[in-house]
């Protein structure tokens, strides 16, 4: 897996990356892996599952910007004007929150 140029603190992941090998590498960069554990592991591992609410909201956050049939399909030809799109309709989304709000 690819790193980003600054190292995260934490990886946020779901059931599909519990792995022994994907923990082991992540811990030798020195990454903390919250990923709760398949069904079948033998010895389970428990992640802090307040931070792991966090993915969840996050995931919801990439479902509304999805129903903006724009967004979902890439209608815009160039990275400039769908990156400009995704900060309207994520803007639009952020001053929901504040709109009866009382």
């Amino acid at each position: 897996m690819a790193i980003p140029v600054a190292t995260p603190k934490a990886l946020l992941a779901d059931k599909g990356y519990d792995g022994d090998r994907f923990r082991e590498s992540l811990l030798t960069r020195g990454i903390l892996p919250i990923i709760p554990p398949r069904s079948n592991r033998k010895v389970p591992e428990h992640p802090d599952y307040r931070r792991y609410k966090d993915r969840n909201r996050v995931e919801r956050m990439f479902g509304k910007l999805k129903q903006q049939r724009r967004i979902a399909t890439r209608y815009d030809k160039t990275l400039l004007s769908f990156e400009s799109f995704l900060n309207l309709a994520a803007t639009r989304l952020w001053l929901k929150s504040f709109v009866n709000a009382a």
